[in-house]
């Protein structure tokens, strides 16, 4: 089985194991874009996750207006289709949320960290297959938590059953993908992705670290967030 039937079929058991899963209060509703926005999600591994990385960079979990939309990770729509070149079809979750509306790459809101993160990629790098050349980009989770008034909720809030239950789906995934890609590096986005590839990836021959994350919640990468990455990777021998 190639590396694209397997990540495909990664992508089934993970959604499967998702599926009976329940949360309480606060979270109200919950999308998996994995399942309505599989098209475009699809096209991603196609063209982008069919060779061995060196890095793999690994967010927390979707955005609203990012993969929520799109199916890619830190998916903002304008850099999800004119940069990476994908545009797909779009369904809508079982339960949408009133406030929470999914339409797919018609989404005229922009995702902040995911402009950041993928606008910072094209600037440097012109072309995205010079990118995905040595990298590729995954969330640790698949699955986008919101509250009642449309407040993301993130999984690390939630209470320790479901997240216990949650995170050994999303390990299981996260292995299969470093086994697949045989990066060398796992770079976490943010402190939380690092600290579940820190542990769903013991044992196994890859050096986890940790950059900024991209969020405009995080002040200092409202002042230079790429400075801040390049620097973070520096000790590696590493650049964004």
């Amino acid at each position: 089985m190639d590396s694209l039937a397997v990540l495909r079929q990664a992508t089934v058991e993970l959604c499967a194991e998702l599926e009976p899963l329940s949360f309480s209060e606060p979270v109200t509703h919950v999308y998996n874009p994995l399942v309505y926005a599989h098209a475009p999600h699809d096209l991603y591994l196609q063209r982008f996750a069919t060779s061995p990385k060196r890095v793999l960079y690994l967010g927390m979990n979707p955005g609203p207006y990012g993969m929520a939309q799109t199916g890619v990770p830190f998916g903002e729509v304008s850099m999800v289709r004119d940069w990476l070149g994908i545009e797909a079809a779009v369904g809508k979750p079982e339960d949408e949320h009133p406030k929470r509306p999914v339409v797919g790459f018609g989404c005229t809101r922009s995702e902040v960290s995911g402009a950041r993160l993928w606008g910072s990629l094209k600037e440097r790098y012109h072309k995205p297959q010079r990118f995905f050349d040595h990298a590729f980009i995954a969330n640790y989770c698949p699955l986008v938590f919101m509250e009642d008034s449309g407040r993301n909720r993130t999984p690390d809030k939630l209470p320790r059953p479901e997240r216990d239950a949650l995170f050994a789906a999303c390990d299981r995934y996260l292995q299969r993908l470093v086994e697949v890609l045989g990066p060398k590096y796992v770079i976490g986005v943010g402190k939380f992705a690092e600290d579940r590839a820190r542990e769903a990836l013991a044992g196994m021959k890859v050096q986890v670290s940790t950059i900024p994350h991209p969020s405009p919640a995080n002040p200092a990468a409202n002042r230079g967030w790429l400075p801040m990455v390049d620097a973070a990777l520096q000790p590696l021998g590493l650049k964004f």
